[in-house]
């Protein structure tokens, strides 16, 4: 693996009293050398659908956060997760009521052990299906639970349900320890669990850096981009799940985007 990456440039400035063709080197980006956290998993055992995760064209891979002069991508792993039933469903009902949501109040636990360092709540839920109006940059996450892990890494769990956090600031917590109950708080349409690895221990400005989970098996995909802001706009709640190039056990890797698998 290369020492660093370099973006070259070449091109041409264009006026109407001619053409200045350039050639720059810009970006150069140390690869690292850190080995990604393995984790267990943030939520129960069950099918779960992995949305807006690595590496496609979502919100999280292209949501650029300019903090303070510098523009940083800080949710560039996370990944959404919604609990997904016998059927494939991941609602149903009525998609406007949040009980409809198969993933709402779904306990949280935590991934690794470690200390909690921040907690928000008393955010209300949003009413889905609709997408809400961008909240306050201090609630963007909504109700969260963020739990220092190791040195410069940090675990958040987002858009909980308000009322629902089961620890404070300053608690030590084991793996599997249940944190809350996933909702709808924050900038966040249909009841999900953002969940990530930060670098800090506030979400802006903070980089989000990859992660592994110890052991799943994924049991099919999802072609179509169905996440968060469409997820209650489909005809019904069942996913159209087909048949994935990776079906089966996969130890210490990273879920792909619209995967569907089993914790």
């Amino acid at each position: 693996m290369p020492k660093v990456l370099e973006h070259h440039l070449s091109g041409a400035v264009v006026t109407a009293s001619g053409s200045s063709p350039f050639e720059e080197t810009v970006q150069v980006t140390p690869t690292g050398r850190t080995t990604p956290m393995n984790l267990n998993a943030p939520v129960r055992p069950g099918t779960w659908y992995s949305s807006e995760s690595c590496c496609g064209n979502t919100h999280h891979r292209r949501g650029l956060g300019p903090i303070n002069g510098r523009f940083d991508v800080p949710q560039r792993f996370a990944i959404d997760w919604y609990r997904v039933g016998e059927q494939g469903q991941t609602w149903e009902g009525d998609p406007t009521r949040l009980t409809s949501y198969l993933s709402y109040r779904q306990p949280v636990v935590a991934a690794a052990g470690g200390r909690v360092v921040e907690v928000q709540d008393g955010i209300p839920d949003n009413t889905p299906p609709v997408t809400p109006p961008v909240p306050p940059i201090e609630e963007t996450v909504g109700n969260h639970v963020t739990v220092e892990v190791a040195p410069g890494r940090y675990l958040l769990y987002a858009h909980l349900t308000p009322g629902s956090l089961k620890v404070r600031e300053g608690d030590r917590v084991e793996p599997g320890r249940v944190l809350g109950l996933i909702g709808n708080s924050g900038n966040s349409t249909t009841p999900h669990l953002h969940f990530q690895v930060m670098t800090t221990a506030e979400f802006f400005p903070t980089d989000s850096p990859p992660f592994t989970f110890r052991e799943f098996r994924v049991v099919g995909q999802v072609e179509p981009r169905i996440w968060d802001d469409n997820l209650g706009l489909q005809p019904t709640g069942v996913l159209p799940i087909t048949p994935s190039p990776y079906e089966g056990p996969h130890r210490a890797r990273y879920p792909l985007d619209r995967e569907v698998l089993e914790f």
